[in-house]
């Protein structure tokens, strides 16, 4: 099965180099295995749950009721839920070894998704974050998966705006980044709140609901929202922040966190900063955690860490470049241009789509 996926990267580079085009998904592949999950606008303006292989072909896909934004895979890789973009209405579980639809579910009326989720290491639960009422107050809804995905609770997670929950190694902690926006109810993207923000991170308990560390950012960076993240080799959480301060304000976008320290901004040069234009849209490790990339489809550009060091290995340039996932030792990510690219070029280009923000491998 290897070998065949070599050939037809091998092929469709060479396409992709030349005056024709090999670039015919193809649909419901049995013998193929799923290797990547994402969202993406299709041709149409519709917008669909796709399913690739590890040569970037579509095996099968499933129509979303809008915009789509992360997906959480169960730890025995048979199901993934595919979130709405925030404020979001619908989650889709697929069943990835079926390759069909399996349902789909809301949060409770009054709570929107905030586009993440995570399942427990047993698999008989979900956690999606979460918020609403009028405080917006952020919450972790826990849905039991035996029962359809019932909601059943949530946890407090102890600030507004949480974005990404990611469960650290163990199994008994989550860590959520509460972006620290009050956005208002008919337009997600007004913030009301700039002048009196409160980015945190917050650890929680995943049995209990009890709140375990919380830090947040010096002061002078409280416009900084915190909002996606990866884990390192060594456990530490590395956030993506996205500014809502003025333009010309130069501030690092990229922290790194360890339990029991403060949260520490990585040094960088102001024009690694600079190419971000003050947004990270994802953030992931490599199979190894040796290496954090960071993507931001505004500036158009990939920069890979050093997880240990926190220097700059590489950056490159892509176009509306956002979905990263961890392809080996480095990072297959995906764009507003409808391409898949490796670390040695393109892999692949759906023409007149758009990926969404996120990429997961399975």
């Amino acid at each position: 099965m290897r070998s065949m996926a070599i050939d037809r990267r091998t092929l469709l580079k060479a396409g992709a180099a030349g005056a024709f085009s090999l670039f015919i998904p193809i649909v419901g592949r049995a013998d193929m295995c799923p290797a990547y999950v994402a969202t993406r606008r299709e041709a149409d303006g519709s917008f669909a749950a796709i399913v690739i292989d590890d040569a970037g072909e579509v095996l099968f896909q499933e129509a979303l009721d809008g915009r789509g934004h992360d997906i959480a895979l169960s730890p025995d890789r048979s199901l993934a839920v595919f979130f709405a973009r925030r404020p979001g209405y619908f989650a889709l579980v697929v069943d990835l070894e079926g390759r069909q639809r399996k349902l789909a579910f809301t949060p409770p009326p009054g709570k929107h998704f905030f586009g993440h989720g995570f399942f427990s290491p047993d698999g008989r639960l979900l956690y999606a974050t979460e918020s609403g009422g009028e405080d917006e107050t952020g919450l972790i809804g826990i849905y039991d998966v035996a029962a359809g995905f019932i909601r059943i609770g949530a946890h407090a997670t102890r600030g507004l705006d949480p974005h990404e929950a990611l469960l650290l190694p163990g199994g008994r902690t989550v860590v959520v980044a509460n972006g620290g926006m009050q956005t208002h109810p008919d337009d997600e993207r007004l913030v009301l709140n700039l002048a009196t923000m409160e980015p945190s991170l917050s650890y929680i308990d995943l049995a209990t609901g009890d709140l375990v560390a919380q830090v947040s950012l010096a002061a002078d960076l409280h416009q900084v929202s915190l909002r996606h993240m990866g884990i390192d080799m060594s456990g530490a959480v590395w956030i993506g922040g996205q500014y809502q301060g003025p333009p010309t304000d130069e501030v690092p976008l990229v922290v790194r966190h360890r339990l029991g320290q403060d949260l520490m901004p990585i040094s960088a040069p102001a024009k690694v900063y600079a190419s971000l234009r003050q947004y990270v849209g994802s953030v992931s490790a490599n199979a190894d955690g040796s290496l954090i990339a960071t993507t931001s489809p505004r500036g158009g550009v990939v920069i890979e860490w050093n997880a240990q060091t926190g220097a700059v290995v590489s950056e490159r340039t892509l176009t509306d470049v956002c979905g990263v996932a961890p392809e080996g030792d480095g990072f297959l990510v995906s764009d507003g241009q409808g391409q898949l690219t490796e670390e040695d070029g393109l892999l692949r280009t759906y023409p007149q789509t758009a990926w969404d923000n996120h990429l997961r491998k399975v």
